[in-house]
């Protein structure tokens, strides 16, 4: 049996279509085609049901599926043991939020360069839904995400830890001392936020939706440390995890407001598909993610 008819197989099932898969793998559409027959007179079953120019996983297919991960796996394992000791080098590409890059790589990549200077790493930053399609698709290695907590057994959770979110606005932004804060008070104010759709931002339009509420952001950007910088000088509020505010607020410039009737779960999770070999270059990227982007306990 050719492995790379059971590659081909993976990139079919899980885009769900011959043409994507022709298009990742380089291949033509015909190419693909043969190379799904082939196993299938090999295994002697269909794979797929193909009706009206769609494709979905037969009962076995679903079966061999399983299979071709795992053989998928053994076989990075064997051409990742055949190598020579000693250098970590390879390719690892991290889809994770927009807001952890700065501490997870702004002043700590020069250590991590250093340490693996053979490692090419690749950030992808995206939605948590996107960031799952990327490495249920084998387009991304790991997952850093801040979301509400994802619980999926397809997923192996390397670290995970809760995050605090407050609202913030600048230590001279307008706003009556000692006051008792409501979210509808502060929805009458100007606004900076993340990207619509993005993590604790999307989360903080669900819960203003249950309240009848609705913010319109007079700025909408993904950079968190632009947001803070836009907030010291008292152009208006925005909500943020507290570890891109702490250290603003240590220095008495940002200050955080607690919204009395307005919580907001949010999670930081380290994960990687639970068919995913993990390779000692990623596993030195999970370790620096870990060190860095986590609380020690």
């Amino acid at each position: 049996m050719d492995i790379k008819n059971l590659t081909t197989f993976i990139y079919v099932a899980e885009l769900n279509s011959f043409t994507k898969a022709a298009e990742k793998l380089g291949f033509s559409q015909s190419t693909v085609s043969f190379q799904i027959r082939q196993l299938e007179r090999e295994l002697n079953s269909q794979l797929f049901e193909r009706v009206n120019h769609t494709i979905a996983l037969t009962e076995k297919g679903r079966e061999v599926l399983d299979y071709a991960h795992k053989v998928n796996k053994l076989t990075l394992e064997l051409q990742e043991n055949m190598q020579e000791t000693g250098t970590i080098r390879g390719h690892v590409r991290l889809a994770m939020a927009d807001s952890l890059c700065s501490s997870i790589f702004s002043k700590n990549y020069a250590s991590f360069k250093k340490n693996y200077p053979e490692i090419a790493l690749k950030i992808i930053t995206a939605g948590t839904g996107e960031m799952l399609t990327l490495v249920d698709h084998n387009e991304a290695d790991l997952v850093l995400t801040l979301d509400s907590h994802i619980y999926n057994t397809e997923y192996v959770i390397v670290k995970e830890e809760r995050v605090g979110v407050h609202f913030a606005a600048g230590a001279g932004y307008p706003l009556p001392l000692g006051a008792k804060l409501s979210v509808r008070d502060l929805c009458s104010h100007p606004f900076i936020l993340t990207e619509k759709g993005m993590s604790y931002r999307r989360l903080l339009d669900e819960r203003l939706a249950e309240m009848s509420l609705e913010i319109h952001p007079i700025l909408e950007i993904g950079s968190t440390d632009l947001i803070c910088a836009l907030l010291e000088q008292n152009l208006g509020i925005s909500l943020l995890p507290d570890y891109v505010t702490a250290k603003k607020v240590a220095e008495g410039k940002l200050v955080l407001l607690p919204a009395e009737d307005l919580e907001i779960e949010v999670w930081k999770q380290l994960l990687y598909h639970r068919n995913k070999w993990v390779s000692p270059q990623m596993e030195s990227v999970m370790e620096h993610c870990v060190k860095r982007g986590f609380s020690q306990e």
